[in-house]
């Protein structure tokens, strides 16, 4: 006899989450989370800021502790991997991923929390994306009635703004800068765009993007395959940089991107960078190795490169 109920009976199930026909959501990785800081092995302080009530959104703020007061710092807004529907910016492989990067750069960070898949299905997160750079972009405009904060209006040179990911948050950052492209965003000059190791749909089946995101058209959504946007010429920023992985399953895809945007007609230069040996965001998991440590050596150097230095705050 079947002994299970109704409430047991699987409505879908991933390698990263079950969803139950009752509606709960059991994951199964991408959920522990650790308080913001001072790191003490980069000196980096993080705290959290709630920028939206409706929906819940939040940021971590990274700001590197040996930097001077008195200057002003590139800005990286950060969107975390995670297949749409685990991770955050507060796991602890993303705190400690971004102090370092904080801290190789010398940049003020913005790690984006976005709503997870399935309960909240995509676009989502693209939409949660767009709201968090609309928000710093507040800071430079200097509009009053939303929630601010000092770091970015005293810290940030919204003048050198770079956006980046990996994974789904490689997507998400594609996307953003694709829309600034189109609509434009005041407040914030994107100089560039770095995608670590990114996913975009291919021609093949993929069951769960299909379930979290139902309204999309798939192969051809431009969200999903930048391939097939008539206006990837327009995404904004002069420079971007691909990480791909020799051993990454999406690694064709990036590589298939890198390939789109130098068709495209955009104006920027965009350049790719392969691990020989290394699978998919190896960095963030194996983060002493030589290789991760080679990896953000090259992300830092792409987020000061042509910096024109630190800027002096009024």
């Amino acid at each position: 006899m079947d002994s299970t109920t109704s409430t047991d009976e699987i409505a879908f199930d991933s390698p990263f989450f079950r969803i139950y026909k009752d509606g709960r959501v059991d994951r199964f990785q991408g959920t522990d989370t650790v308080p913001p800081s001072l790191d003490p092995q980069t000196g980096v302080q993080s705290q959290d800021v709630r920028f939206s009530s409706d929906p819940d959104l939040s940021v971590r703020l990274f700001l590197p502790g040996s930097s001077d007061p008195a200057r002003k710092l590139p800005l990286l807004v950060y969107f975390h991997g995670g297949a749409f529907c685990i991770e955050s910016p507060f796991s602890p492989i993303y705190a400690r991923h971004l102090n370092t990067l904080a801290s190789a750069a010398g940049v003020a960070a913005v790690s984006v929390h976005y709503r997870w898949a399935p309960e909240h299905p995509l676009p989502a997160a693209y939409d949660d994306a767009w709201a968090a750079v609309r928000w710093v972009a507040a800071h430079a405009l200097g509009e009053r009635g939303a929630v601010a904060e000092s770091w970015l209006r005293d810290r940030a040179d919204f003048d050198r703004v770079f956006l980046a990911g990996d994974s789904a948050g490689a997507n998400i950052a594609q996307h953003v800068a694709a829309r600034a492209g189109v609509e434009g965003l005041p407040g914030l000059r994107i100089v560039g765009v770095a995608l670590v190791h990114p996913f975009f749909r291919n021609d093949g089946p993929d069951k769960l993007m299909d379930f979290i995101f139902p309204s999309s058209s798939g192969v051809t959504d431009p969200r999903m395959n930048p391939a097939y946007d008539p206006n990837l010429g327009r995404m904004a920023g002069q420079r971007a940089l691909v990480f791909v992985a020799e051993k990454d399953h999406l690694r064709e895809r990036g590589r298939s991107y890198y390939e789109a945007l130098k068709k495209s007609g955009w104006k920027g230069v965009v350049e790719i960078v392969e691990t020989e040996g290394r699978d998919h965001v190896f960095h963030l998991f194996k983060p002493d190795c030589d290789d991760a440590a080679e990896l953000v050596k090259k992300f830092a150097s792409f987020l000061n490169q042509d910096s024109g230095g630190v800027r002096q705050c009024l």
